[in-house]
């Protein structure tokens, strides 16, 4: 009999060199390729490190033989070495929080105004018109312009510090807020409305819902702007206030060291990304089904809101409807009958012919 067993299959020879070296080139220049994680934090450490070579390069040797002037760029020793007097002498830590408070502060006030006026011109589009001309005028306005102008309306100060990040930001909110709730199929407002509800549960249980993952978003980094916004209130100090980190830059521009303008410009950027990768989480926590988080702050919020909603039970009972009540019996019904005695088991149960006829 003839042999019916497969054959194994043939094997391929491998590629020639230049094959190899062609499609691991074509692997890591497709676009939008997949990268591996590892991959990410190599390149990223990659690129910190050239660019720490390359200003070693520019600032090596004596202050004539390098390719910039001391005086321009110092060093990379010379920069970090000068951390310790920033850190006791200007009070950098102290100078740090009073910037995030003047951000945060502005950026809270910019949120709670602008979210809602958003959501609503998102959902009517008169008022979307309405709001128009200001939304514009606030995007395109120069932001050194509001400088004056803050000046002018709540002095120098704590108040025109924060009222300068809420200008500044507000409109950049309402505008993200409103593309958010625009975004919203409507699909989801047509099954809303079939299944009865009204116009106040579309926009609180449909709309809001599934815009909030895209408006946190955009509002992190709406947080990031705003923090880089605050260096130019800062440039101005009133008395005895702290200055803030806009502040130290100003005054070591004119005083020196200049170290120490380097050391605060790379400060800001490390800790705007310490308070994003924060705020990331946040997001990822409470929107897992959108950026793939455990979802421990939505199984939170989630809990809140059921032990609210019992608790309104306990304090708010529903009324009873009108139609559910039964009508007041009249006359004679309202008495309900004696219960009826039963026969005695000596006694028969009376016949017609035993009643009385009258």
């Amino acid at each position: 009999m003839p042999d019916t067993a497969a054959s194994p299959p043939p094997i391929e020879p491998p590629l020639p060199r230049e094959g190899r070296l062609r499609r691991a080139a074509r692997r890591w220049l497709a676009i939008r390729g997949p990268i591996p994680q590892w991959q990410a934090v190599l390149f990223g450490i990659a690129c910190v490190a050239v660019c720490l070579g390359a200003w070693w390069l520019v600032t090596r040797g004596a202050g004539e033989e390098r390719i910039l002037s001391p005086v321009l760029l110092p060093s990379p020793e010379e920069t970090f070495a000068s951390f310790r007097s920033l850190w006791f002498d200007r009070a950098l830590m102290r100078n740090l929080l009073i910037t995030l408070q003047r951000v945060t502060l502005g950026f809270l006030l910019a949120v709670a105004v602008g979210v809602p006026f958003g959501v609503l011109a998102g959902c009517f589009t008169r008022l979307q018109a309405f709001l128009a001309p200001v939304i514009m005028f606030g995007r395109n306005i120069p932001i050194a312009a509001l400088i004056p102008i803050t000046f002018f309306a709540f002095g120098i100060g704590e108040t025109q510090k924060v009222m300068f990040i809420f200008f500044a930001s507000v409109a950049f909110v309402t505008a993200d807020a409103a593309r958010a709730v625009m975004n919203v199929g409507q699909e989801f407002i047509d099954t809303a409305y079939t299944l009865g509800a009204n116009r106040r549960q579309v926009i609180l249980q449909v709309l809001v819902p599934s815009a909030l993952p895209h408006v946190f978003n955009s509002l992190r980094l709406l947080f990031g702007l705003a923090f880089g916004y605050i260096m130019l209130a800062e440039l101005v100090k009133f008395g005895s206030e702290a200055g803030g980190l806009g502040h130290l830059i100003n005054t070591s521009q004119h005083r020196g060291p200049r170290e120490h303008i380097y050391l605060v410009v790379l400060i800001i950027p490390l800790v705007a990304l310490v308070i994003d990768r924060f705020l990331f989480w946040i997001q990822r926590e409470l929107f897992p089904h959108r950026y793939g988080g455990a979802g421990v702050l939505n199984m939170g919020v989630r809990g809140a809101l059921h032990l609210w909603d019992d608790f309104k039970g306990l304090i708010w009972s529903a009324p009873v409807p009108v139609d559910t009540v039964a009508p007041a019996p009249v006359g004679d019904a309202a008495t309900p009958p004696d219960d009826p005695v039963p026969p005695r088991p000596d006694e028969a149960a009376p016949t017609e012919t035993d009643r009385d006829p009258t």
